[in-house]
Order: structure tokens, then sequence, then C-alpha cells
């Protein structure tokens, strides 16, 4: 099934909000996303990095990690009224301005990029 960010949002508080404890609290959700964050880089550690797992230590998804991070973040953005989307659009309005020029682009082959 494919979401977009609002259908996330949703989902994620119609979750929540069966429980009298509702979300955490901001400081409570930043630590909650800084574990999920190192689990996820413990499993990247793992695959790509020099870190093995130990043969006792079970194989987690990178998706697995990933969703992890992305239901605390969402989280996150419920508990303080934020909207994911908005946050994006904001966030890759800054990333294009500020580093449009920053990378060597693609260019077609033959041409020069800076050109």
């Amino acid at each position: 099934m494919n979401y977009n960010t609002k259908d996330i949002q949703k989902r994620v508080d119609r979750y929540i909000s069966q429980f009298k404890e509702g979300y955490f609290s901001p400081l409570s959700m930043q630590a909650r996303l800084t574990e999920e964050v190192g689990e996820l880089a413990r499993e990247i550690n793992h695959r790509y990095g020099e870190k093995p797992k130990k043969s006792t230590e079970a194989d987690k998804a990178l998706e697995e990690e990933l969703g992890d991070v992305l239901f605390v973040l969402t989280c996150f953005a419920n508990s303080l009224n934020l909207d994911l989307s908005e946050a994006f659009e904001q966030s890759m309005s800054k990333i294009e301005t500020r580093d449009k020029n920053r990378w060597t682009r693609k260019g077609k082959e033959g041409e020069k990029d800076d050109e």
C-alpha cells in the first residue's frame, strides 16, 4: 500500500488515540527518535561497516528500522500538531535553494556541467 504523509499521520493518530496515555512528551519523543535512529545505524554498521553481527543476533530488515524511525517521527509531528508535508516542503525548498550549486550536476555526455 502507498501512503502519503497525511495518510501516515492519520493512521498513527488513530492508533495512538486508542490509548489513555496518548503521545509522549516532546523530550521523551526525542529520546525515542534517538533510540530508533541508533538501531538503524547499528543495522547499517552490521551490513555495510566493519562490525559484523554476532552469530546469535538476528538480522533486522532496514525497512523495519526505517519504518520505526518514520513511526516515531510521525508521532513527534502529531504530538506537536505539525504537518509532515509542510515540514518536508520547507526543508526541500531550503535545500534546493541553499545547495543548488553545492554538488556536481549530472549533465549530458560530452557537455561541461558548469556551462
